[in-house]
């Protein structure tokens, strides 16, 4: 359980004052310090909403104990470390990310329809690196920390929550000078009983995204889980879960530009029944109130709402959801399939563990720059399952 240092005075996160202890910290503008180390790291207190959460610096989660909720697997070991500085500004003082992405949440026209990443790298390929759709729905899953998993928790992670740690995450995200959370809708869970005002709730959020008379259209982001593509007469209609009655329109060329650059994720989803399609889109509405698509991406993630790429990270991921020690999985975001990053990390204590899956397609420079990379990270052991050799290993004794 983590400790505190505030001015003068040491607090465990599990005392009955705590909550107000940090809140006057906050009004006092009193920096907590972090005690998993001797010497303390430098915290930082964040407002959300009426309640006070206590968070770690930017780019600081390597220095934590592996033992602390704080410590996070250092950026290099994952696709992050190539967009941190780049394509993800984060001001040390707030924590508040300014993300540049690669696509618009305006549109002039009627016309629409485009798949991020059709080439296989959902990368922008300028001098100023950005983000796609599907490295912002990777980005946002990471910020909310959707991708860490324990063993304690089995059972425990539903929609609802996972919507909440989703927008409260966008209320730390910066879209072209705009909050995030201002232009990004995720559906609150469906329920017969409240269904007016469920639907009254989203008539509002949408709103910003009606036509105006002139000039170019607002759209907005929608992040939720697919519930199937239905055949129209002009196209396909997506339907996402907890959002039954309110169809999302994809021209034929979208759909099947979407079928073919999300392959992999879709025949993942239908290999497995317990797993979740998560998508994310721009989209407007028409002058006749329909929802039409602009730009779309998926992503597969598990029973446990941990993303995957593979049937080899569906194995290491359903392996490590039965150990008690926290995991967190990586992320490729821009990262091309040819460079090696670490599958997921074990945070077990003294030496936290690094678990990379080196493909079948793998050849001499996919093993150097793996070598490279283990080697760039001394303080963390490393566990490699050769896929074209067999079975995987089993993990580090813990």
């Amino acid at each position: 359980m983590r400790r505190f240092k505030l001015a003068d005075q040491v607090i465990e996160e599990t005392a009955s004052d705590f909550r107000d202890a940090i809140a006057n910290a906050y009004q006092r503008r009193i920096r907590p310090f972090c005690l998993c180390k001797e010497d303390g790291l430098a915290m930082y207190i964040a407002q959300v909403g009426d309640q006070y959460i206590v968070k770690r610096m930017p780019l600081s989660g390597g220095g934590h104990n592996p033992a602390c909720p704080s410590f996070e697997a250092p950026d290099e070991l994952s696709g992050l470390g190539g967009l941190v500085g780049s394509a993800i500004q984060i001001d040390p003082e707030s924590g508040m990310s300014a993300l540049k992405v690669g696509f618009s949440l305006t549109k002039l026209g009627t016309r629409g329809g485009s798949v991020r990443g059709e080439g296989g790298l959902d990368s922008v390929s300028h001098e100023t690196k950005k983000l796609s759709l599907r490295s912002l729905l990777q980005y946002l899953w990471h910020y909310a920390e959707l991708t860490v998993w324990t063993s304690g928790w089995a059972g425990k992670r539903h929609w609802w929550n996972v919507r909440w740690h989703l927008f409260e995450a966008s209320r730390q995200m910066i879209v072209k000078g705009g909050m995030l959370s201002d232009v990004l809708f995720v559906p609150e869970p469906f329920r017969v009983s409240d269904k007016l005002a469920i639907e009254q709730r989203r008539a509002t959020a949408l709103s910003p995204a009606l036509p105006p008379r002139s000039g170019p259209r607002k759209l907005l982001i929608l992040l939720g889980e697919v519930k199937d593509f239905w055949p129209t007469r002009t196209g396909h209609r997506l339907i996402v879960k907890h959002m039954p009655d309110f169809p999302l329109l994809l021209d034929e060329s979208l759909h099947r530009r979407l079928r073919a650059r999300f392959e992999n994720e879709i025949a993942l989803w239908g290999a497995d029944q317990d797993s979740h399609l998560i998508a994310i889109m721009t989209f407007g509405l028409t002058p006749v109130g329909l929802a039409a698509i602009e730009e779309m991406a998926l992503m597969v993630v598990s029973k446990n709402w941990i993303p995957y790429e593979s049937v080899y990270e569906k194995k290491l991921v359903d392996t490590i959801a039965n150990v008690r020690e926290r995991s967190v999985k990586g992320l490729r975001y821009n990262l091309s399939a040819d460079m090696p990053t670490a599958a997921a990390t074990l945070l077990t204590h003294p030496q936290p563990v690094g678990l990379y899956i080196v493909p079948p397609s793998a050849d001499g420079a996919y093993e150097r720059a793996l070598g490279e990379l283990i080697a760039s990270r001394p303080e963390f052991d490393a566990w490699i399952w050769r896929t074209a050799e067999g079975e995987m290993p089993p993990l580090p004794s813990l």
